[in-house]
């Protein structure tokens, strides 16, 4: 059985547990994984996705906002920038919360 890190799960990782599911050689679950990544990262920048069962991911536009520092109340500007929200699905959740 394939052990994966409890805090990260990596590309390796999941060539590894297509290879022992499938039993693709490594080589082909590399470029599988990767581009699957690739069109994934593609479809959320161009309209978000949602997988069925699973969740959906959406990018999010955060304005530009002033900042402080709680430590020494120094103000300083977050610039604009893109985010990416997941959100489960209720059929993923109940799964989770057996």
């Amino acid at each position: 059985m394939l052990k994966i890190k409890k805090t990260q799960l990596t590309k390796k990782d999941i060539s590894k547990k297509i290879n022992l599911k499938i039993g693709l050689p490594i080589s082909y679950t590399n470029k599988i994984t990767d581009n699957l990544l690739l069109i994934l990262k593609d479809l959320v920048k161009s309209k978000g996705i949602n997988i069925k069962n699973f969740g959906s991911f959406k990018m999010l536009r955060k304005n530009e906002r002033i900042g402080r520092n709680p430590k020494n109340n120094e103000t300083y500007l977050i610039k604009e920038r893109k985010s990416l929200s997941f959100k489960t699905s209720q059929n993923l959740n109940n799964k989770i919360n057996i």
